[in-house]
């Protein structure tokens, strides 16, 4: 590592580290958010929503493609810093590349799977005639050719960023997504004829996510000299102790985000079950609710780079303070967010679509969701602290019980006693009961880890 990078990871000041860390992720989170929203966004200025409820549904299967970005990129990315912290640069070498390799080849995969079983993927989501085509629009340009782009960004933005290159993994993520934002309405408006804007938004992430792609390749190249990244010409070998920690973390990592998507597709099937527009307005707010969740993942993201270099190198001070201070930004942000939902539930539904029935339903989902937006945060603040750490088996039964356990059948009891009314407030539920048991885990971890 070079002199700056170590400073920053070693003696830098914790609330400067992590603001340098942080800041630029969380930028790069919110204009990901932006331009995924963007989608959305001018999808319903068509005010079909039949649109927007295709699009809602075809992002869960866009986010799985980023739950296999994570398990390379938080599981390679954690243990790449851990090994600098460790004075092991030679190894860091090799996990970055063979991580990058492994990523890309599941990427292949994955992308082929959704081509194959596109109908039954789409139905199982909860696809109905009026939205299916729309949806088979939006899967084949976002997932199925656009998924290796997906992915790999994901992969390569998390090891530059866990070995100090915050700026330009951020970069690479915000420019793809401005360049979306200008490109929707391109394709959207004016090169597809009417009926095609939902491909015409595909088209364009597609094309963003691949212009990213150069981004990052380039950066590699450029970086290669001062940093243990660059290009894999083939798959080459590693420990198989770093095997075990590249899965061991990113798995739990990756199931995170499955689960995620899993209990999404949970709300989508049993908010079908009530009607295509409860459908759109829950998948409206569900983009909306992310503005102060995107930024909290930024901070945990900043956040985890700084813990695993101090746990690995024995500075436990220094890591238990980097995640006091982010958890503590984590509150004050979710806190203000609360507040500006409850108050402007209306406006910001309206900015979505025009269709005055979903505004009246998004406007009463969001006021009940906003609640949950602090316990959301201490929930995957948790998980990601685990992740640095290097404790794989709490990060699995964190992420297992907060979505298995609590979230899902949560909703199908609420769902059964109260409709959408249990249905949206089955996260505020969940999280509570969530963050009491995350936080008797983590007093048992940090116990062993003093010792």
């Amino acid at each position: 590592m070079v002199n700056d990078k170590t400073e920053l990871f070693e003696r830098m000041p914790v609330s400067k580290a992590l603001t340098r860390m942080a800041i630029p992720t969380i930028i790069s989170q919110l204009i990901t958010l932006i331009y995924n929203m963007a989608d959305t966004w001018f999808i319903g200025r068509t005010g079909n929503p039949y649109m927007v409820a295709a699009s809602s549904l075809v992002l869960t299967v866009f986010l799985m493609a980023g739950a296999l970005g994570n398990l390379f990129g938080v599981g390679g990315g954690s243990l790449v810093v851990r090994l600098l912290g460790q004075k092991d640069e030679e190894e860091a070498k090799r996990v970055a590349s063979w991580t990058l390799v492994i990523a890309t080849l599941s990427a292949l995969i994955f992308s082929l799977l959704c081509l194959v079983f596109m109908n039954p993927l789409l139905r199982l989501l909860g696809a109905s005639e009026n939205t299916i085509g729309f949806a088979r629009q939006y899967l084949i340009f976002v997932v199925v050719i656009g998924g290796l782009a997906n992915v790999v960004n994901t992969a390569m933005s998390f090891l530059l960023r866990n070995v100090g290159y915050s700026r330009e993994a951020a970069f690479g993520m915000s420019f793809g997504g401005v360049l979306n934002i200008a490109l929707d309405p391109l394709f959207m408006f004016l090169i597809l004829p009417n009926g095609f804007q939902v491909m015409g938004a595909g088209i364009a992430t597609m094309l963003s996510s691949f212009v990213s792609l150069g981004y990052f390749i380039l950066v590699y190249r450029r970086v290669r000299s001062d940093s243990v990244l660059a290009l894999p010409k083939r798959l080459g070998r590693i420990r198989p102790e770093s095997r075990r920690n590249i899965f061991s973390i990113g798995v739990p990592a990756a199931l995170s985000v499955f689960l995620f998507d899993l209990t999404n597709i949970v709300i989508n099937r049993l908010s079908s079950s009530h009607g295509d527009l409860e459908l759109a307005a829950i998948g409206i707010v569900q983009k909306v609710e992310r503005f102060p969740l995107n930024i909290g993942i930024g901070i945990c993201l900043g956040m985890i780079p700084l813990i695993a270099y101090n746990f690995a190198s024995g500075d436990i001070k220094r890591m238990k303070a980097f995640f006091t201070a982010a958890r503590v930004a984590g509150l004050v942000i979710a806190a203000i967010s609360v507040l500006l939902y409850y108050v402007f539930a209306d406006e910001l539904i309206s900015a979505f679509i025009n269709n005055a029935e979903t505004v009246a339903l998004g406007t009463d989902f969001l006021r009940a969701r906003c609640f949950a937006t602090p316990f959301m945060f201490l929930s995957f603040n948790m998980v990601n602290f685990m992740q640095a750490v290097n404790r794989g088996k709490e990060s699995f039964w964190l992420a297992a019980i907060r979505q298995i356990g609590l979230n899902i059948p949560l909703l199908f009891l609420l769902d059964h006693f109260f409709g959408m009314t249990g249905i949206v407030w089955t996260q505020a539920v969940a999280d509570v009961l969530n963050v009491i048991i995350s936080y008797i885990i983590y007093d048992r971890v940090i116990r062993l880890i003093a010792k």
